[in-house]
């Protein structure tokens, strides 16, 4: 029997240094995580077409669809029942002519997101419906504005445009508006908008404040045809190493009145999430796994790389570690699955 004295004598490693017993049950584990991931974190992306009775799927984008406003609702239905409590709408018009310079479909009462807001808020009224608001699968040329002569934003036109679909969807009862573009000054614009509409007292404003441009948004333009006809967004959207601008565009956003702030994409920027959780510290940040980083995972998991479901909650506790509270997901219907296993 070696005595506790003796064996401390033999082995001069600090005691401070022993941490395996904190982490060594899989519960012990779990109370290590400084915040878990639990459902009501997550936004669910909805592709919402144009063609009532559609369902397709997305072939660069696993497991995902294009539904119509007839199929959306059974298919939501089930996602609510396992726990979902809120989505993101994105419009996908589809029909021949609808696409013009000024996206006037965008807020078309007949289109697909505000029929999808109306058929959603009466089958489940207490979901929190959030509406993707830019122009750019709706501009025949595919950008998030109005355009000058030359293809470069008329800042002024889009802004004014951008705030005027914000409130048709907040008229048409979703909770929250989220402006993508990443246009100077729309979130200024928005606000007043909803002031002037008497609706900004019950509309949260979710501003992707920090929106990067880059390689990872392939697969969303393929769901909602979006991709420029013509040049990039480069001149509108953050250079990927443009960590000083993401700081003014977070610190511009909040000024103009924004109540919550999105970061996109989240894996490879999950410094520029820290930094919002520090810049914008009293306000709720939200990550965006986008639909490459999504596509990634997957195809590494069917490459035997990784396993989907470890790599998927590596993914998004790492989110939360940076400091994000809430995330947009093409993985919530599988966490809602997870979280209640």
């Amino acid at each position: 029997m070696v005595h506790k004295a003796e064996y401390l004598d033999d082995h001069p490693t600090q005691i401070s240094s022993i941490l395996s017993g904190g982490y060594n049950h899989p519960l012990l584990r779990e109370w290590q995580h400084e915040r878990q991931l639990n459902k009501n974190m997550f936004i669910f992306p909805l592709f919402v077409t144009d063609r009532p009775d559609e369902e397709e799927p997305i072939p660069s984008l696993p497991n995902i669809k294009r539904f119509g406003v007839n199929k959306l609702i059974p298919y939501v239905g089930g996602l609510v029942a396992k726990g979902l409590r809120a989505v993101i709408l994105f419009g996908v018009p589809l029909k021949p002519g609808v696409k013009d310079e000024e996206g006037t479909a965008a807020d078309d009462p007949e289109g697909p997101v505000i029929q999808a807001i109306k058929h959603l808020r009466k089958n489940f009224p207490d979901l929190y419906i959030i509406t993707d608001v830019c122009l750019c699968e709706y501009t025949s040329h595919g950008h998030c504005g109005i355009l000058y002569e030359d293809g470069t934003i008329n800042r002024e036109l889009s802004v004014r445009r951008i705030a005027a679909v914000a409130v048709k969807y907040a008229q048409a009862g979703a909770n929250s508006v989220a402006p993508s573009d990443m246009i100077d000054g729309r979130i200024r614009d928005i606000k007043e908008g909803l002031l002037s509409a008497g609706l900004a007292h019950k509309t949260f404003v979710m501003s992707y404040a920090a929106k990067f441009s880059g390689n990872l948004y392939g697969p969303f333009r393929d769901a909602a045809g979006s991709c420029p006809s013509q040049g990039d967004r480069k001149c509108y959207q953050l250079p990927s190493g443009g960590k000083g601008l993401a700081h003014r565009a977070l610190i511009r956003d909040m000024n103009e009145g924004t109540d919550g702030i999105i970061v996109k994409p989240s894996t490879f920027y999950l410094d520029i999430v820290a930094d919002a959780y520090q810049l914008c510290k009293d306000y709720p940040i939200c990550c965006y796994q986008v639909s490459g980083e999504y596509a990634m995972l997957h195809a590494a998991a069917e490459k035997n790389i990784v396993d989907l479901k470890s790599i998927a909650f590596e993914a998004h506790q790492g989110f939360l570690r940076a400091g994000a509270r809430l995330i947009i997901s093409y993985f919530t219907p599988e966490f809602l699955e997870w979280l209640s296993e």
